[in-house]
């Protein structure tokens, strides 16, 4: 009986969470509490930018690029691409901290295109050249949603071979930040410090039929690339770069 008590209880309490956790209007505050929190960051930090004015003039004249980035890097992503500059949309996973992360995104400017493991490769690929060619750029985490962490997979080879865009990696860091126990470290910024937000363009020429080979040399490229401008970012600020997965 005791046993079969306990059990009850278990299922009550997961039952609970997951009530909550599906809840339009926990997710609403929680949404607006990390937005605040990551604003307020931002804003009590000294920043300094680089790299930026070749991806920003792009976007200013109509056209559209790919911005990658380290998943690690993520949370600051809003204020590595001005949106009033041009429309950008995301990859956000379909998964519950996914659709968070995305929420949070269009509260500050964003939109978003919600990965489904029931949605094809195929389809989803269409719906981001169906975005570029409607003058919208495109990001991604390079090794989002679930790692390994700085491993670069394929997709923005893949998105750069059909659509031409011009692709560029970013990455941010600060001189104190907190990381949260995930699969990558995410790397969350705090109030009241000092921080860098980096551009790089990767200038690697993308064939439209690339072989095999090509494009596994062209992802290794682009994830040195990332390991690079993300170290730089890290220097800049006199942290100690992350040890390699």
């Amino acid at each position: 009986m005791h046993r079969l008590r306990e059990r009850q209880k278990r299922t009550i309490r997961l039952s609970l969470r997951r009530k909550i956790a599906d809840s339009n209007a926990f997710n609403n505050t929680i949404e607006r509490l990390i937005t605040g929190y990551v604003k307020f960051c931002y804003r009590t930090s000294r920043w300094t930018r680089s790299g930026f004015a070749p991806m920003e003039e792009l976007v200013e004249s109509g056209k559209p690029v790919i911005m990658v980035l380290w998943h690690q890097r993520l949370v600051m992503s809003p204020y590595l691409f001005d949106s009033s500059k041009g429309r950008i949309c995301t990859l956000t996973s379909a998964a519950r901290a996914g659709r968070l992360a995305g929420k949070v995104q269009e509260r500050m400017g964003f939109d978003t295109i919600p990965m489904s493991s029931r949605k094809r490769h195929v389809a989803l690929s269409r719906e981001v050249l169906r975005r570029i060619k409607n003058g919208s750029s495109v990001g991604i985490a390079a090794d989002g949603p679930r790692g390994p962490a700085r491993v670069s997979s394929g997709v923005p080879i893949i998105w750069a071979r059909s659509s031409g865009c011009r692709v560029f990696t970013i990455s941010f860091a600060q001189k104190r930040t907190f990381k949260l126990p995930t699969w990558d470290k995410q790397m969350f910024p705090v109030p009241f410090s000092r921080g860098v937000l980096m551009c790089e363009e990767w200038t690697e020429n993308v064939p439209r039929k690339p072989t095999p080979e090509q494009a596994e040399e062209l992802r290794l490229s682009l994830e040195v690339a990332l390991d690079r401008i993300t170290d730089a970012s890290d220097a800049a600020v006199g942290r100690s770069s992350a040890p390699r997965p």
